[in-house]
């Protein structure tokens, strides 16, 4: 029997922007669905419409057999369907119980909030599916992978069974990815019926059942996953083979663009991030940062960007310091460019449209305005290249609201903004972050290509496969310290994984 059946559904914004066009998605009872597709290909519009947020153009939708109109997230939580977003939906002043039980609260005589009951509810779901957290810390004060769990307890805590998950690793670590894909598998043996919205073709082999897969909004079939290789699925996504893209680890110019030395930044008013942190990179050389997340990544970039006060240390650019100068100056006077972990945080300004998100930073260059008169035209031009260059879709040439972007496409945005920008030194975090197979051979092209224009680069990723493919030298971190540094052909998977597991057991002893 399906638990789901969306039968022609299709969906157009404001007239002409066809997200879903015609797509009929079967979901059987009881099994975990992979629904892939490229950046901007409607995955997360289709879901959206199951879980109530929009309403089809036209088509419809049959729920264990009946169909049902679900014309909001309330009707849809009625119906046992649950949906754990791509970006968290929580309030960060409220604390983690009050994040998951609000607007389902226990209240006792219509206006008392049962917090007791909450928490002991709550903590039978967490034992029972091994999701533990800190009900009472704030949700500010919580992990990334902390967060992942408390949207997973959201819907469980509703008594969803059927549960939509969009791209729930694309923020996560290895260790953090492997024990979320284990709740995926406990949740299916519990009768759940999952669809899971990824990228990653080594997580749908480990925990789906069948995959479908959309591309340019159109439905392009359904595989059995087990019968299925990687390069079909691929192709069906892409529509084109993919190459892969490797460094080829040489570094000409030996002149040192960024000379970092002995920097300590705290983490917390009273725990350092960082600890006599040193790095040197030369121009055309691309140093890789890997390690468990927490161990000093973040204070490394917004040290370096000028987004966290450093204790103690330098940091030269070419020779000239700047530790205590302004992010402004970084950008203008010394030629800075980054690509934050958080994009909609730091990369963009949401309700803004992408023209004015493109000049933020340099809004001042000759190049975008002259005596105080902005150049719009210019503006738009470099806009629209941009978007052309790096497959941004839906943008509306450019005049669409950042906000309405998928997340893919809002990082494509960033990388195209930042590379494309003269500059000597680039901070990239995250590069391809929940993006498909076919933008993240596009990005790390890019990003080898701005090695050969002689850049120097800190790649920062949770991702060993990026950091593998793409580094000149990596550096391992463990508690904001170096631990280890690997050069050229020494950097394999094997010797990167080996000194972060010792790492791990260094900090549990």
């Amino acid at each position: 029997m399906n638990a789901i059946e969306m039968k022609n559904i299709s969906m157009i914004f404001n007239k002409k922007i066809v997200a879903n066009k015609d797509i009929s998605l079967s979901v059987k009872k009881g099994e975990i669905h992979a629904l892939m597709g490229e950046n901007g290909a409607g995955k997360s519009t289709l879901m959206s419409i199951l879980f109530g947020i929009y309403q089809p153009t036209k088509g419809k939708i049959i729920i264990n057999g009946k169909e049902e109109y679900i014309y909001s997230p309330i009707q849809a939580t009625k119906l046992g369907i649950g949906m754990v977003h791509q970006h968290f939906k929580l309030i960060d002043i409220f604390p983690v119980w009050k994040n998951i039980a609000l607007g389902a609260e226990d209240v006792g005589l219509k206006q008392f909030i049962r917090k007791k009951t909450i928490v002991n509810d709550l903590t039978t779901i967490m034992n029972k599916y091994n999701l533990h957290v800190d009900l009472l810390a704030k949700v500010k004060d919580i992990s990334v992978g902390m967060k992942q769990r408390v949207e997973i307890l959201k819907v469980l805590y509703r008594k969803a069974d059927i549960m939509v998950f969009d791209e729930p690793t694309a923020v996560l670590t290895p260790i953090e990815i492997d024990g979320l894909l284990k709740v995926i598998l406990d949740l299916k043996k519990d009768g759940k019926t999952i669809i899971i919205i990824t990228h990653k073709m080594a997580e749908i082999q480990k925990v789906a059942d069948r995959a479908s897969i959309l591309r340019l909004g159109e439905f392009k079939g359904t595989y059995d996953v087990k019968k299925t290789n990687i390069e079909t699925l691929s192709m069906a996504m892409v529509g084109r083979d993919l190459v892969e893209v490797k460094n080829d680890r040489k570094v000409i110019d030996h002149n040192e663009v960024i000379q970092i030395k002995n920097i300590n930044v705290r983490k917390h008013h009273k725990i350092l991030g960082l600890k006599n942190f040193s790095l040197n990179v030369r121009a055309g050389e691309i140093v890789g940062i890997a390690g468990v997340e927490g161990n000093g990544q973040s204070e490394i970039a917004e040290a370096l960007t000028g987004m966290k006060k450093i204790e103690s240390g330098t940091i030269h650019i070419n020779n000239k310091d700047i530790t205590h100068l302004s992010i402004k100056k970084r950008y203008k006077d010394h030629k800075m460019c980054f690509i934050p972990e958080d994009r909609q945080k730091f990369g963009l300004v949401l309700d803004t449209n992408l023209i004015d998100n493109i000049a933020l930073q340099n809004i001042d260059d000759t190049k975008y305005s002259k005596n105080g008169i902005i150049n719009r035209l210019a503006i738009q031009k470099e806009t629209q290249k941009i978007i052309k260059e790096f497959d941004v879709r839906n943008a509306s040439s450019g005049f669409a609201i950042a906000r309405s972007l998928s997340g893919g496409n809002q990082q494509k945005l960033i990388v195209g903004r930042e590379l494309s920008r003269q500059s000597d030194f680039i901070v990239i975090f995250q590069p391809t972050r929940g993006l498909d197979i076919g933008s993240i051979e596009f990005i790390h092209t890019q990003i080898l290509k701005a090695k050969t224009e002689n850049k120097a680069i800190i790649l920062i990723s949770y991702e060993l496969s990026e950091i593998i493919q793409l580094s000149d030298r990596v550096l391992v971190l463990n508690a904001g310290s170096v631990i280890g540094e690997l050069v050229g052909d020494q950097i394999t998977r094997e010797k990167l994984g080996k000194m972060m597991v010792s790492s791990l057991g260094a900090d549990h002893e």
